[in-house]
């Protein structure tokens, strides 16, 4: 796949913007269980952090989350950071919301106070070396704060394995050609390295302590609501435009027909979409 290197690294999360702000609301039900399930270890934060925040959804829920926290959204796109000011006033919570723009991990050390909670949600693996990424993230939580990474869990399902058109087990076999586009993403970044996927592990090696995991489900049930189906065909989009000829000509036709709005057999149409998802969240707490 090494036709597609280009558009690797060059992601643009600006344009990207609605769709990101969609996929967050679409899964607000996950973060609030995630929050919840932070909120029994992480009392009543002064300052929470979102590394790699995108437009400020999730940022918002936090600020929702913990009524007295202060809430610093942490974007290298301003524009995506600009929505997330704009959110937080329409949720009544400009007071106390801060936006912070810049590369990650670098941009955090002009955080005015270390993080009682610093939240990094898939950002991570957008660097080339994350263990010193995480490094630089345990360096700028308080003593007794808490970090918390999104990353892994299951890859998301939106259609039963035989849809009817095609051959069965498409999903499956986009798998497979994400993880390949997903390895020559992280081998192509700057400063790459190779690291085994252990969170916990990595976790502990920068100096964190009492490492937890667990993991939350997204189970939207067919029939899907218009915003579920508008997010599983942005999905089927972008494996289209990100695995270009890594498809074969049956599964491209197959996409082409899930995407054609005015087939019976469309995401947008036919009444068995659903999203069933599963979100990993690893956490450690620097030592007071």
């Amino acid at each position: 796949m090494a036709h597609h290197h280009h558009d690797h690294t060059d992601i643009d999360w600006a344009q990207m913007a609605a769709h990101l702000e969609t996929q967050a609301e679409l899964f607000a039900p996950v973060y609030e269980r995630a929050m919840a399930w932070l909120a029994k270890e992480v009392t009543e934060p002064g300052l929470i952090v979102d590394a790699g925040s995108g437009p400020g959804v999730v940022s918002c829920l936090f600020a929702e989350a913990f009524p007295g926290a202060r809430v610093v959204a942490v974007d290298s796109t301003e524009p995506l950071l600009d929505r997330a000011r704009a959110r937080a006033a329409r949720q009544g919570v400009a007071d106390r919301f801060g936006v912070l723009a810049g590369e990650l991990p670098g941009v955090l050390d002009e955080l005015d106070y270390p993080a009682d909670l610093l939240w990094a949600s898939r950002s991570l693996h957008h660097l080339g070396d994350q263990r010193a990424a995480l490094a630089a993230f345990a360096a700028r939580l308080a003593p007794g704060g808490t970090l918390a990474l999104l990353e892994g869990g299951l890859p998301s399902r939106f259609l039963p394995r035989d849809l009817g058109i095609g051959r069965p087990g498409l999903q499956a076999r986009l798998d497979v050609l994400q993880e390949e586009w997903f390895a020559q993403m992280r081998a192509d970044l700057p400063g790459a390295v190779a690291e085994t996927e252990d969170w916990p592990a990595l976790l502990t090696s920068v100096g964190l302590k009492h490492t937890r995991t667990r993991s939350f489900l997204l189970d939207l049930a067919a029939p899907a609501s218009e915003r579920a189906r508008a997010y599983v065909a942005a999905q089927f989009s972008r494996f289209r435009d990100d695995l270009g000829d890594a498809l074969d000509a049956d599964d491209r036709a197959t996409l082409d027909r899930l995407l054609d709005p005015t087939d019976p057999a469309g995401v947008h149409r036919r009444p068995d979409v659903f999203v069933l998802s599963a979100y990993t969240v690893h956490t450690a707490v620097r030592p007071v």
